[in-house]
């Protein structure tokens, strides 16, 4: 004889409900209200022309906000900065932590005041959860312990590494959409990367890559140790390694800016930044295309990011910079 063990009433009947809330979920859906889209930030000069969910076979799609200085086009064609974490550079008042680059503000007053040449900014989105693992420089993950490199991915990107594809994504599709779409000089000596903490970790490492593509690189408050944990001095050690193997010669043209200040995370960031300013110094860099700034008691947000946006602006748009 087979015995049959019935669940008790209220079980089945939660069973039917979550069924039936399972089929009808769509029609229940049909009757929401949308889930608002992103305004656009809200500028002091300049326009702002936003791509949502930019396409890629690379990455996952991602918002892109393309700012264009006042008066665009009279100026003929513009060179373009490319940044990263692009929705915390124009508008506090769409930020999670209610602060701005203020990139509006300080590049539209230098371009007024002709102090730079005209150019337009890429404000390339940041992805959420996966913003480490795309701005992780990926080779010199293989000059890493394998336990080193394993608590990395697993327990801070917790997804494999994506900074390859994220700079395929920003050279093979999203530039050429750029230069198609906007007045702009295409070539290298005309087109620059810029980002903060682990965005100047992916803007050196896309200088690295891609020099004929970049003709210059701004790393402000660049996280050198990576991550957080034990592990910092060997992720320092293994970039530094990349970055002596890798750098463009000192007599191609680039530009390289660099910045720290001295508390909060960037109280970690000296002596990292003076052993890359060793590197560059063995490889011929000079005044000419380098510099290195130390800010006593700034600290690792936007709005220190802010106060001195002008620095690297003027470092690598001058006109009288030679390109």
């Amino acid at each position: 004889m087979q015995y049959v063990m019935r669940k008790p009433l209220a079980v089945q009947l939660q069973i039917v409900l979550l069924c039936l809330l399972h089929a009808f979920a769509p029609l229940f859906a049909l009757g929401q209200a949308p889930v608002p889209k992103p305004p656009l930030p809200h500028v002091a000069s300049g326009t702002v022309r936003r791509f949502e969910a930019f396409p890629s076979k690379f990455v996952a799609p991602r918002s892109v906000d393309v700012w264009l200085p006042a008066g665009y086009p009279a100026a003929g064609r513009y060179d373009v900065l490319y940044m990263h974490d692009g929705q915390a550079l124009f508008d506090s008042t769409t930020t999670w932590n209610h602060q701005e680059w203020q990139v509006d503000e300080t590049l539209g007053r230098l371009e007024a005041s002709r102090t730079v040449r005209p150019t337009i900014v890429v404000a390339i989105w940041n992805n959420g959860a996966l913003r480490h693992p795309e701005y992780y420089p990926q080779k010199p993950l293989a000059t890493l312990d394998t336990a080193v490199r394993r608590r990395l991915v697993q327990g801070v990107f917790k997804s494999p590494p994506l900074a390859d594809n994220y700079l395929r994504f920003l050279t093979q599709e999203l530039k050429p959409f750029v230069d198609k779409t906007f007045a702009t000089r295409p070539e290298r000596d005309h087109t620059f990367i810029m980002g903060s903490s682990m965005g100047g970790l992916i803007s050196l490492y896309a200088l690295c890559e891609y020099p004929q593509v970049f003709g210059g690189a701004a790393c402000l408050s660049t996280h050198w140790i990576g991550g957080w944990g034990t592990d910092r001095a060997a992720l320092a050690a293994g970039f530094q390694q990349y970055v002596q193997a890798h750098l463009p010669p000192a007599n191609t043209g680039h530009r390289l800016y660099f910045d720290h200040g001295s508390t909060t995370l960037d109280s970690l960031y000296a002596p990292h930044q003076q052993a890359i300013d060793a590197i560059l110094r063995r490889r011929g860099y000079s005044a000419a295309n380098w510099e290195t700034r130390v800010y006593p008691g700034a600290d690792h947000s936007e709005r220190a990011w802010s106060r001195r946006l002008a620095e690297p602006l003027r470092f690598l748009l001058s006109p009288r910079a030679k390109p």
